[in-house]
C-alpha cells in the first residue's frame, strides 16, 4: 500500500493530559499529535495520540482513530475534514531526515486489552509543512496554526491537579492548543 502520511504535534498544558490519562500510563511530554494518511490515493485515515510511558516502554497512546476520512488536495495543500476536525497541511519545500523517533517503542491501543503496535521503519525523507487545525467538539473550539518552525516540547512539573476525567477524544480535544510544534509529510510503501 502506498501511504502519504501527514503528522502534526501541538503543545498543551501537561497537567490537563495527566487528568485524562488512563491508570498505568505516565505522560512524558505536554503534546497531542494528529496523524492522517491517504492510503493508495483514495482512503483517508486519522489517529489522535499523546506521548506516554508504560512498563519501561515509551511511545504514543492512541486516543482515537477513524477510517474513511474525507481529504482534498489543491496544489501543495492537503485538507482533511470530519464533522469534528479540520486540518490542513501545506508543504513548504524543505526536506529533512527520516521521521523516526529514537525513543519510540510504538503506539499503545486500548480496547478490551492494551496492545503495543510497533513503529514502522520509514526511510523516506520528511517534507516540512505549515499546518492549521480546528477541533469542533464541545463548547471549546480548540485551534492552532504553525509558525513555520519546529519547536521542542519537554516534560513539565506538576503545577495544578485537575479532577480526573475520562480518557476520551472529547476530553483530549478540548484541551487548548498552546502552539503547533511542527508538521511534516512523508510518503512510503507499507
Amino acid at each position: 500500500m502506498f501511504v502519504e502520511q501527514y503528522v502534526m504535534a501541538y503543545s498543551v498544558e501537561q497537567d490537563r493530559l495527566r487528568a485524562i490519562i488512563p491508570e498505568g500510563f505516565i505522560s512524558i511530554r505536554p503534546v497531542l499529535r494528529i496523524n492522517v494518511e491517504i492510503r493508495d490515493g483514495k482512503e483517508g485515515y486519522l489517529e489522535f495520540n499523546m506521548p506516554v510511558s508504560k512498563n519501561d516502554k515509551k511511545g504514543w497512546l492512541n486516543i482515537g482513530y477513524w477510517n474513511n476520512i474525507f481529504f482534498e488536495k489543491k496544489d501543495k495543500r492537503v485538507t482533511f475534514k470530519t464533522k469534528f476536525l479540520e486540518i490542513s497541511f501545506n508543504e513548504v519545500g524543505i526536506e529533512g531526515g527520516c521521521p523516526a523517533e529514537k525513543d519510540n517503542d510504538g503506539c499503545f491501543f486500548i480496547d478490551e486489552n492494551i496492545y503495543l503496535r510497533l513503529p514502522e521503519k520509514i526511510n523516506s525523507n520528511k517534507k516540512f509543512c505549515d499546518c492549521e487545525f480546528r477541533w469542533y467538539i464541545g463548547k471549546n473550539k480548540t485551534f492552532g496554526k504553525s509558525l513555520g518552525k519546529t519547536i521542542p516540547a519537554f516534560l513539565e512539573n506538576i503545577k495544578k491537579i485537575y479532577p480526573k476525567e475520562s480518557f476520551t477524544v472529547e476530553n483530549a480535544a478540548k484541551i487548548p492548543c498552546n502552539q503547533v510544534l511542527g508538521a511534516y509529510s512523508v510518503k512510503f510503501l507499507r
